[in-house]
């Protein structure tokens, strides 16, 4: 069956092929086209099959290059000295989340990682300000990445996402139970170094594909939503043990 559809491919692409010499003519076009329909109609299987085939294909392609984009912006990932860390900064796991601050999941997820990092004092955490649900995230971030400045990031990461509300009262009201000089932040959230990391952090979403929050990177892989504490903590192992299989071939 499947090599009857090949040969019927094949004769069209010799047809076609010729096509710039030799036009197919309307009669051979009406003809072949018959064939396949008739192929389709009794065998649609062949559809699904296709189909299939090709989602396979593009998932794989897909695969590929967020492997190839995680290797080359690695050190960007792990290593920007203005993304902030939690947990032990010395870890031999990292786990990178793309957050804003105004996502209900990323909220939901927050205390998650604190745990993780509480469980497991070898673990390691990159936050990566990342506002895409508008004006108020972007104004969130900023005085965040202030507050980071100030050495007060963790307070007022925590006092945001277990805050209630959004907008500049709910900002403020971070800043000052973290303890945030306000006037500080008044005078930096402008800065244009604090706009280019978070552009950074959208160019290196976008180079991972990464489309929403929260998205966490665990090594090589990428995996978005709001995960557990015990489902993070697998994927730190698997990595562990990854690690340590590579050491010990």
């Amino acid at each position: 069956m499947h090599r009857s559809l090949a040969l019927i491919l094949l004769w069209t692409a010799a047809v076609f092929a010729q096509a710039p010499a030799t036009p197919v003519s309307p009669k051979d076009r009406a003809a072949f086209e018959a064939i396949i329909k008739d192929y389709l109609l009794k065998n649609p299987g062949i559809i699904r099959e296709a189909i299939e085939r090709l989602r396979a294909m593009e998932e794989a392609e897909q695969a590929q290059k967020v492997s190839a984009a995680l290797a080359q912006n690695r050190a960007s990932l792990l290593n920007d000295p203005d993304s902030p860390v939690a947990g032990n900064p010395k870890g031999d796991v990292t786990v990178v989340e793309f957050f804003d601050y105004n996502c209900g999941y990323c909220k939901k997820v927050a205390g998650s990682l604190l745990d993780l990092a509480a469980r497991d004092p070898n673990v390691r955490i990159v936050y990566k300000e990342y506002p895409i649900l508008g004006p108020e995230s972007v104004e969130a971030a900023r005085a965040a990445l202030v507050a980071h400045k100030q050495g007060k990031y963790l307070a007022f990461h925590q006092a945001m996402m277990t805050g209630s509300g959004r907008g500049a009262q709910a900002i403020q009201a971070a800043l000052t139970k973290a303890g945030v000089d306000s006037k500080q932040v008044a005078k930096e959230t402008a800065d244009p170094a604090i706009a280019r990391i978070i552009e950074r952090n959208q160019k290196l979403a976008a180079a991972l594909d990464i489309q929403g929050t929260p998205a966490f990177i665990i090594g090589d892989q990428i995996v978005p939503g709001a995960l557990s504490a015990d489902s993070l903590a697998i994927m730190v192992k698997g990595e562990r043990a990854k690690a340590a299989g590579q050491k010990n071939p």
